[in-house]
């Protein structure tokens, strides 16, 4: 065996491999800068023409996966591999998991319609799939969905498309429901007009549409009052404590006793049970 003639030929062998290799290397390189190039120059295109951001983080999702493929498939043709028997390839896995990953697919699709339909957008605060949240991204087969304590949650397009869909941000306001219990014998009015000058006061509380503060129920403790004040929804549990401080301040300002649930006992007794603030009213005898 002629040892020189084998080395020369292996030498010239790993020679054009390795500039194969390298050239592959170089192509990749390159081919993710164009791609790279390519998705920020739509992006800003798009910005520019101030597209809707969900709709511009959709489109960049499928450029960068359509042009990936695209690489990949130029990769393969270096190489020597026939690009048309990759693409029967591929069709066909794509044939297979698309009945593995029917799910998936669905997502897919789902995700398609939410950008087309806007029922929400980036940014919107929204209860979706029994999620309540801020609408950080809707991505390809996912949303995701940053809630009040921060935390990041993500729900299948599938899911969310298929449930209701609240969307908080969509009006320029929002109600807060509260209700506030007085005990037998205060005077609602009195406590109404308290109720609505408290809530002027408080920082964030729409003037039109003015708070409504309403007789709503009577029940065995005496008058429930209805605490309606508006707000913008970046604003709703500020107001919503604030408004709940501003109960439990006038109440106490006011010197109202403790509302407590009354009971008929049989001997012509009715007993006052204890209060949740521990006053326990004196029994009071039935007339007649």
């Amino acid at each position: 065996m002629n040892l020189q003639a084998w080395w020369t030929s292996a030498a010239t062998l790993l020679t054009a491999v390795g500039l194969k290799v390298l050239g592959a290397i170089v192509l990749y390189m390159v081919g993710r800068w164009l791609i790279s190039f390519g998705v920020s120059l739509m992006s800003k295109v798009l910005t520019a023409r101030n597209f809707d951001a969900t709709l511009q983080r959709y489109l960049s999702n499928i450029l960068n996966v359509a042009l990936n493929i695209i690489l990949v498939v130029a990769i393969l043709g270096y190489f020597g591999v026939e690009t048309t028997s990759f693409a029967a390839l591929v069709v066909g896995l794509g044939l297979a998991i698309g009945a593995a990953w029917s799910g998936l697919l669905g997502n897919f699709a789902a995700g398609a319609f939410l950008i087309i339909f806007r029922p929400y957008k980036v940014g919107d605060y929204v209860l979706a799939a029994t999620v309540e949240g801020t609408v950080a991204e809707i991505g390809l087969f996912n949303t995701t969905i940053i809630s009040p304590d921060n935390v990041t949650v993500i729900v299948a397009n599938g899911k969310v498309s298929s449930e209701i869909i609240r969307n908080f941000s969509t009006n320029p306001y929002r109600r807060v429901d509260r209700t506030a219990q007085l005990a037998f014998g205060v005077n609602p009015i009195d406590a109404i007009a308290r109720l609505e000058a408290g809530l002027a006061a408080i920082p964030n509380v729409m003037q039109s549409p003015a708070p409504d503060v309403e007789i709503f129920d009577f029940n065995e403790r005496g008058t429930v009052l209805a605490v309606r004040p508006y707000c913008h929804t970046d604003h709703y549990w500020q107001v919503y404590f604030d408004t709940n401080r501003l109960i439990a301040q006038a109440f106490g300002a006011a010197a109202y006793p403790a509302p407590y649930l009354v009971e008929e006992l049989r001997g012509g007794v009715i007993a006052g049970t204890m209060s949740p603030t521990g006053a326990e009213p004196p029994p009071r005898t039935l007339q007649g």
